[in-house]
């Protein structure tokens, strides 16, 4: 692996607010960019959210950052992945390796994992990028959602992605 991952801390909070920066022609057709965001994200961490960051192995930059959000355990297991990636990483494939790190972490059992069942991804159509991610990880298409999520001073359309533990292979 090129990439691992590791929960926020506030010390990542520079070095996040430079990725952030760096990508906010990348970011903002689909999320608000928030480059001084960290230290409330990291305010409201506990059981409905976990942050993951995505480093790069070799220069120890961050890749991305994947939030695992509105995490229900008892008889549902479920959470919502929503993800950034950061220029100048974009489109090499360290995206991809590091969610799937994530996505075992999900899967796994306690204490080290999540222990979740099932995980969504919702991505506005447009977002190619992020529309194929979902498909590379091999979550399956489950429906459309109009005026799903207010983004960017506007209700936007999303596609809605999911996959349970027995259907993801690192298991």
């Amino acid at each position: 692996m090129r990439v691992s991952i590791r929960e926020p801390r506030s010390s990542d909070t520079e070095a996040h607010r430079s990725a952030v920066l760096r990508s906010v022609e990348h970011l903002s057709p689909w999320n608000p960019v928030e480059p001084d965001g960290l230290p409330e994200l990291l305010r409201r961490q506990g059981a409905g959210l976990r942050t993951f960051l995505i480093f790069d192995n070799e220069d120890g930059g961050i890749v991305g950052k994947c939030n695992v959000a509105n995490i229900v355990l008892a008889r549902f297991r479920n959470a919502a992945l929503g993800y950034d990636s950061y220029v100048p990483y974009n489109g090499t494939g360290r995206m991809t390796e590091g969610l799937r790190l994530v996505v075992d972490r999900c899967f796994a059992a306690e204490p080290g994992g999540l222990g979740l069942h099932r995980l969504e991804i919702s991505v506005q159509p447009d977002n190619v990028r992020s529309v194929a991610m979902a498909k590379r990880l091999g979550f399956r298409h489950e429906g459309f959602s109009p005026r799903m999520l207010f983004i960017n001073d506007a209700w936007r359309d999303h596609e809605r992605f999911a996959m349970t533990a027995e259907e993801w292979p690192g298991l």
